[in-house]
């Protein structure tokens, strides 16, 4: 049965808020652009799908399911997910609506309803493909309000998760893209309350984010990492870099931290018969 979160979003489904949290564009590449990844359409409601693009590389390695920025869509991470192969893991990007070749329109309340959706359907679509290895749940700026909400619901099935300049607060981060939270009343308990959502996860945690980052400040991955009560978490800051160059100025830490991470995980995990 899947879990649906008890936050009521509506407030954040504002016009002003949605221009400014949501910029999705389609995704025109031919049939076959993505080489040997696999484009997956993932039902999410009667009439929408949500497009995802699964670059896997074996059956028994770490699978990581990954949400990306407001600006990204899958297809910017073909580069990546070769990458990630090469790093023994399987990466799965996925979409939200109107993203990519997803249909329908993007929400705060749709995207946080998604992406439980999404997670029992990339779970039994793992399970039908035979691919047997630990579940990472990763979640990159805007994603990562999606990676937290799964985090707190699932965390029995999850054997780690991955910020990548996460928000700990939609206050100030709904500020900064200028939006007036005081013309509606809004309060800090009404928004994605990440910091909350990531308190009560206990297994291995990876946070990233860029030392000089000028949208989603340091100090908000600081406050994740502080209130997260794993006993096994890294923060991880990558020096100089940017919102949007921290994986360029930082590549290889960046991918030795998560392989170190999948590599940790990978030595306690216990694969189902």
């Amino acid at each position: 049965m899947i879990e649906m979160s008890q936050i009521d979003y509506f407030i954040l489904d504002r016009p002003e808020i949605l221009m400014s949290l949501f910029h999705p564009r389609s995704e025109w590449d031919e049939p076959g652009a993505a080489g040997a990844a696999r484009d997956v359409m993932i039902p999410v409601e009667d009439d929408v799908v949500v497009g995802a693009r699964f670059h896997m590389t074996d059956k028994a390695v770490p699978n990581i399911l990954f949400f990306h920025g407001n600006g990204e869509i899958v297809s910017d991470y073909d580069q990546m997910g070769p990458l990630y192969n090469r790093l023994g893991i399987n990466f799965l990007p996925v979409d939200y609506r109107g993203y990519g070749r997803s249909t329908g329109r993007p929400t705060v309340t749709a995207m946080m309803r998604d992406c439980h959706i999404i997670f029992e359907f990339v779970k039994q679509w793992l399970h039908e493909n035979g691919y047997k290895g630990p579940f990472i749940i990763m979640g990159r700026s805007l994603g990562s309000a999606s990676a937290l909400e799964l985090a707190a619901s699932y965390k029995s099935q999850i054997q780690g998760l991955i910020i990548e300049s996460g928000f700990a607060y939609a206050g100030p981060l709904l500020r900064l893209l200028g939006v007036n939270v005081e013309s509606f009343g809004f309060r800090e308990e009404e928004g994605f309350r990440n910091v909350d959502k990531i308190h009560g996860f206990d297994r291995p945690v990876l946070m990233i984010h860029a030392e000089n980052d000028h949208i989603i400040p340091f100090m908000d991955g600081q406050a994740l990492y502080d209130s997260c009560q794993s006993a096994d978490k890294t923060l991880l800051k990558v020096p100089g870099a940017n919102h949007n160059d921290i994986f360029t100025r930082g590549m290889s830490e960046y991918m030795a931290a998560v392989k170190t991470l999948a590599d940790k995980i990978v030595m306690c995990y216990t694969f189902p018969e």
